[in-house]
């Protein structure tokens, strides 16, 4: 009897070791790479394929631990990446566009989403229904000469006069709010505020970008890095982007299911706002191109050079050295 006892310890001691949870875990610890992403916004449905890539175990897969930030006061996304602060951010065409003609070396590595999903938005009481309806009105933004432009330009295509139309800045203002006390239109991402309005039940009329001008149907958001990272770490960026890829492929096919996971990683948003904009963006992000993330050189040259012609630049950018699809996967 205590030489079967003795036998049947030793055989559970040769199995324990074999089996150690520990020695795997410390195996994984050690072949996993830790990186930081910084957020452009609070959490939102712009960045649902992110938390899906973390929740589902995707970075994970990749051996990546992601440590995903909100913006930070210290500086702006676009500052942070280029200098290595974080190795990754979220970004939007026209400010990798203004950073690379100040020769900030960042690079755009994917779109988020297919075409832009922003415009000017107006109550439907106010019956602006065109560019020549904004003369006397109020225009509530953010302050950027961005906006004088274009709002220029649609006026001038419609032979208005923009002198007329008045512009003041609401900063961080609930655009929502604004416009049922102090302005007349303001410029919304209809994905996140054209639904919440619609939750609201606050009706508004549309004039989307892309629809003032081609050049208008620029790429935002985007995920960048920089060129420094690129070269010096290109698996480690193929791996990331694997990761994401993947994530946004798994919204695109699943809005329900991801609006859920993106409720858990953002508890102050509105969980109604969420699933209802999730609905609504998860075919926007890849529309009609052949992958997630593909983005185009004519769209990158066209609104840089829409930029230049409005002195908005400093001078031409090379649009092939603002983005790269090289570490999008095929499918």
């Amino acid at each position: 009897m205590k030489k079967l006892l003795s036998l049947l310890i030793i055989s559970l001691l040769l199995f324990g070791c074999s089996a150690n949870p520990s020695t795997t875990d410390s195996s994984k610890v050690e072949s996993t790479t830790e990186v930081t992403l910084i957020l452009d916004w609070t959490p939102n449905t712009n960045h649902t394929g992110i938390f899906v890539a973390k929740d589902k175990g995707y970075f994970a897969e990749e051996g990546l631990a992601v440590k995903i930030l909100e913006p930070s006061s210290s500086g702006n996304v676009e500052q942070l990446v280029a200098a290595g602060k974080s190795e990754f951010g979220i970004s939007q065409q026209e400010q990798v566009t203004t950073a690379r003609a100040n020769e900030v070396p960042i690079v755009s590595l994917a779109t988020i989403i297919q075409h832009n999903t922003s415009g000017f938005a107006s109550p439907t009481m106010k019956n602006i229904h065109n560019a020549k309806d904004f003369e006397g009105k109020t225009y509530g933004g953010w302050g950027l000469p961005s906006e004088d432009a274009i709002l220029k330009a649609l006026m001038e295509k419609e032979k208005a006069d923009f002198s007329k139309i008045k512009m003041i800045n609401i900063g961080e203002a609930d655009q929502l709010t604004s416009l049922t006390k102090d302005i007349d239109l303001t410029w919304i991402f209809y994905g996140w505020t054209g639904i919440e309005a619609e939750l609201r039940q606050q009706p508004l009329d549309m004039l989307w970008l892309k629809d003032v001008d081609p050049a208008l149907d620029f790429y935002t958001p985007v995920v960048i890095t920089n060129e420094a990272t690129i070269k010096s770490q290109p698996e480690l960026v193929g791996k990331f982007m694997k990761a994401v890829s993947a994530g946004y492929q798994f919204a695109i096919k699943n809005p329900a299911e991801s609006a859920e996971i993106l409720i858990k990683n953002a508890p102050e948003a509105n969980p109604e706002l969420i699933r209802k904009s999730q609905a609504w963006l998860s075919p926007q992000y890849q529309a009609d191109a052949t992958r997630w993330g593909e983005q185009k050189i004519q769209v990158w040259e066209s609104y840089a050079k829409w930029l230049v012609e409005r002195d908005l630049l400093p001078q031409m950018i090379d649009p092939a050295k603002a983005y790269t699809n090289d570490f999008l996967p095929n499918s």
